[in-house]
Order: C-alpha cells, then sequence, then structure tokens
C-alpha cells in the first residue's frame, strides 16, 4: 500500500501536466480565419417607357414569372390622343402626296389655257390699235406722244401674254419633281410618327423580360408612375452567387477559379463554390492598418463566388462562412 500511493500521486500529477501543456499547446497554435459573406442573387427591375397612372398590377410577391408573363398595365389618355393626332398628320400627308402625283385639275388647266388666250387678244387688239396710230402719225394727225402710249400698251400686252402663257404651261406640267419628293418625304415622317407612338401606346401593357421571382412591388393599382420607374422587381434565383470582404494577406486563397467549401447555416450543410471575379474595393474604410513597423496598409477585397451545383434552395441574403 505504501508503495501504491507514491505511484497514484505521480500518475495524478503527471495527468494534470500534461493536462496544462495540452491546454497551453491548443492556447499557441495559430486559429483559423472565419470569413462571412452572403448570397446575392440577379435582380431586375421592370418599368415602362411612358408616364401614366398604373391601371393594374398583375403580379404580387413571391410570383414566379417566366419571359413574356404580363406584369401590369398603364392608363395613358395622353398616348391615345397623340396616336389620333399622329394618324391625322399622316392621312393629310397622303392626300398632299397624292394630289402632287395627280397634277393640276382640268378646270384649273382649262382655266389658265382661257387667260392666255384672252392676253392673246389683247395683244393682237393693242397691235392693231399701234399700227392704226402709225399710220395716223405718219400722216400727222396725232401726236407722237399718243404713237408712243400706243406703243407702251402694245409690248405690255405682249408681256402680258408671255406670262399667262407660261401659267398655261405650268398648269399642265403640274408640280415640279423635288415638290413630289418632299410631298412623299413628308408622308414617311409622318409614318415614323405614327409609329413611335404606337409604340409607346404598346408599352402600356408591360411583361417581363426575363424568369425569376417578383421579390418587390413598388406601386399599386392608381399611383402615378414616372418615365422609367420601377414598378416591380424580378430576382432570378437560377443565378446567385456568395460575395466575401478578403482582406489582401488572406487573397491568396481565392485565386480565380478555386473551389472551396463554404457553409451555409439556413440550410445546415456546406457547398461547394468556385471563385469567379476579384475585384478591389474603393471605399477607403476597407483599409485596415498593421504593425507599423511593417510599413503598409492591408487593403480589401470583393471576392465573388459561384455555386459548381445549382439549387433551387438559395435565399438572398443567406449568410456563407468559410474557415481558412
Amino acid at each position: 500500500m505504501k508503495s501504491v500511493k507514491p505511484f497514484l500521486i505521480s500518475l495524478i500529477v503527471l495527468v494534470i501536466v500534461s493536462f496544462i501543456g495540452y491546454r497551453f499547446y491548443l492556447a499557441y497554435l495559430p486559429q483559423p480565419v472565419r470569413l462571412q459573406g452572403q448570397i446575392e442573387a440577379q435582380q431586375y427591375t421592370i418599368s415602362s417607357k411612358i408616364a401614366g397612372r398604373i391601371d393594374q398590377v398583375l403580379v404580387k410577391k413571391g410570383d414566379l414569372i417566366k419571359k413574356g408573363d404580363p406584369i401590369f398595365t398603364i392608363l395613358s389618355p395622353e398616348i391615345e390622343a397623340k396616336l389620333e393626332q399622329a394618324i391625322a398628320n399622316k392621312d393629310a400627308a397622303s392626300a398632299m402626296a397624292l394630289q402632287s402625283q395627280s397634277g393640276t385639275r382640268v378646270q384649273e388647266i382649262n382655266a389658265a389655257r382661257d387667260q392666255w388666250k384672252k392676253a392673246q387678244a389683247a395683244t393682237e387688239l393693242m397691235e392693231k390699235t399701234f399700227q392704226r396710230v402709225e399710220s395716223l402719225y405718219k400722216d400727222g394727225v396725232v401726236a407722237e406722244q399718243k404713237r408712243d402710249e400706243a406703243l407702251t400698251q402694245w409690248e405690255a400686252s405682249k408681256y402680258t401674254e408671255s406670262a399667262a402663257l407660261q401659267m398655261y404651261k405650268m398648269a399642265e406640267e403640274g408640280a415640279r419633281s423635288e415638290t413630289k419628293i418632299a410631298a412623299a418625304e413628308k408622308v414617311k415622317m409622318a409614318e415614323g410618327a405614327v409609329a413611335e407612338v404606337r409604340a409607346y401606346a404598346q408599352d402600356t401593357k408591360i411583361t417581363s423580360w426575363f424568369n425569376g421571382e417578383v421579390s418587390q412591388v413598388l406601386l399599386n393599382s392608381g399611383e402615378l408612375a414616372p418615365q422609367g420607374f420601377p414598378v416591380v422587381t424580378v430576382v432570378d434565383m437560377q443565378d446567385v452567387w456568395a460575395v466575401f470582404n478578403v482582406r489582401e494577406d488572406l487573397l491568396s486563397q481565392f485565386n480565380k477559379g478555386r473551389h472551396f467549401k463554404a457553409y451555409l447555416p439556413a440550410l445546415n450543410k456546406s457547398i461547394e463554390f468556385e471563385v469567379t471575379h476579384v475585384a478591389v474595393m474603393g471605399d477607403f474604410a476597407t483599409w485596415r492598418t498593421t504593425d507599423a513597423s511593417q510599413g503598409f496598409d492591408l487593403r480589401t477585397f470583393e471576392v465573388e463566388a459561384r455555386p459548381v451545383n445549382s439549387t433551387s434552395e438559395f435565399r438572398v441574403g443567406m449568410s456563407v462562412t468559410v474557415e481558412l
């Protein structure tokens, strides 16, 4: 019994010393670095090119939508009024173009010809009058002034006849080629205005350009929607990634293309990710001071990593942890 006691005491002391030594060993082991990030997903906003009052919102939060599904409608009487104006301008331009192509009306041509004939008859009369006055002037019956007046009236009548003839020819020829081209171009311009307003009118019925899940409905029926204001927000949960803020002294473990395991507490499991993007963060607050003797500061980089295998269990904002 006397020999057993010292053995037990020695054994107990050995155990205590070993335990203390093990605890010191654990205390001085380098601690693992734990990084925490979160899940992000591609987000889209659905809006309209025109301003107006929301007529109907056809989706609600949590709805799964596909490309082409109706999202909301806008009530805009102003667009309808502008469309009527554009159509009226197009019809007027088409009528003017048709008039230029059809030429002058028969009645206008006949009227121009009659004016020319009238001027021609007046010229013939003035010529005969001048010949009579010229004969009397040579006989000394009338003064030279009367002879000059008759000559002037004859010359003036010839110019009047020439002007009437040109007007008659213009009426026969119709519109100039330049006028016809200008009229045709005005029709094209009016058609473009109609197409533009119709495009705006079609944008009063908004459909989705994306597949995803409705995350927010920012405006409801009866509210005014400014031009380009997001009415519905859609999140594509098939396009997700994790975002981490990593100090540059740890960045060597997140080279682009590298795979790593990350734990998601919300799913209670680890998932494999691949680093797809690394970029320095621009905010000066991401700098971290090191030991002054080292003479430099550490910056923080944003690391994006996408899951290797897609899953529908992800939700935006889930925490992701990595131990290095």
